[in-house]
């Protein structure tokens, strides 16, 4: 089946070469039509949400005009992004609503090129985070059964442990920036006393859950090395957005321009992870080496007299 592109079915299907150019397709015709709307209006309340149920398009669009469909590991892989797709996309759609506006594109959202170069990342965004689910819908190592395997078990549960933590932080991060006491401080309730960006970790955590599920097909079918570099691209593509682009070093920034001067602040962050969360006993009590190697912190993320702190220390 490695070799195979399309289904042995007299069905009509697609298989995974097809379907991630027909997914490209529809990506961009899907942007393009809500940042026409969004630029026309000069409205941005649904930008997020098209990011989000993009997701949900794809994994249904490659789901009904893929490979064998009727497969069990295309329905796992499918479910899961569906669930997670339309959870965020619910979220985001009522965080907006909440504040009113998203600050973000003030200096944009009347600049036609600075504006469409958001939606332009956001098509590259969806398209390359989905590929572990097209390429399965699209027959790579789709016959391969769900079971009680090393690959399956520890992805579904990566994926599962992801959302939860996700939707936790998230949740947990909006029920306190809607609290008149939240003005001036930074959110330390729930998840977020564990770490300092929780959301970030459960999404990097679910999207390589779902690779792993996707790769235990691949193993077993043998298919081409090019699926599984391409698979790959999704959860890695993740987690260097979100610790090196867009995620962290801005939020990190933006926090330290806030508080830097601020003692509590500066206590939290030394005794709270950057994104694997622990607890601050243990994480405070951690050598510098182990923290800089291994839990992600960095002197990126650090307020500029701290980062001459770090930058200081030995290495060991």
């Amino acid at each position: 089946r490695s070799s195979s592109f399309m289904s042995s079915s007299n069905n009509v299907s697609l298989g995974y070469p097809a379907i991630l150019g027909v997914s490209a397709a529809v990506t961009v015709v899907y942007q393009l039509t809500f940042f026409i709307v969004a630029f026309a209006c000069t409205f941005d309340k649904l930008t997020d949400f098209a990011g989000g149920t993009n997701f949900l398009v794809l994994a249904l669009l490659s789901f009904f005009v893929g490979d064998n469909r009727a497969e069990s590991r295309p329905l796992l892989l499918t479910v899961l992004v569906a669930i997670w797709s339309l959870r965020l996309a619910l979220f985001l759609l009522t965080r907006i609503l909440m504040w009113g506006e998203d600050r973000r594109f003030d200096e944009t959202r009347t600049n036609f090129w600075k504006f469409l170069a958001f939606w332009v990342a956001q098509m590259i965004w969806v398209f390359t985070v989905t590929l572990p689910v097209q390429l399965t819908n699209g027959g790579a190592g789709n016959t391969a059964p769900v079971g009680a395997n090393a690959l399956d078990i520890v992805g579904i549960a990566m994926f599962a442990a992801g959302l939860v933590v996700e939707a936790w932080a998230d949740q947990t991060k909006l029920n306190f920036k809607k609290s008149p006491e939240a003005r001036g401080k930074w959110c330390t309730a729930g998840p977020w006393a564990w770490s300092r960006h929780p959301n970030y970790a459960g999404e990097i955590a679910l999207w390589f859950g779902i690779f792993l599920v996707s790769l235990r097909g691949f193993v077993q079918e043998n298919v081409r090395w090019n699926v599984y570099v391409i698979a790959a691209l999704s959860p890695i593509f993740v987690a260097v957005l979100l610790l090196f682009g867009s995620g962290m070093p801005l939020l990190e920034a933006s926090a330290n321009r806030k508080f830097g001067v601020d003692t509590n602040y500066l206590d939290y962050r030394r005794r709270t992870s950057p994104i694997i969360p622990l607890p601050p006993a243990v994480y405070a009590n951690l050598p510098m080496f182990l923290k800089s190697t291994l839990l992600c912190e960095w002197n990126m993320y650090a307020p500029k007299d701290e980062e001459q702190s770090l930058s200081a220390q030995p290495a060991a």
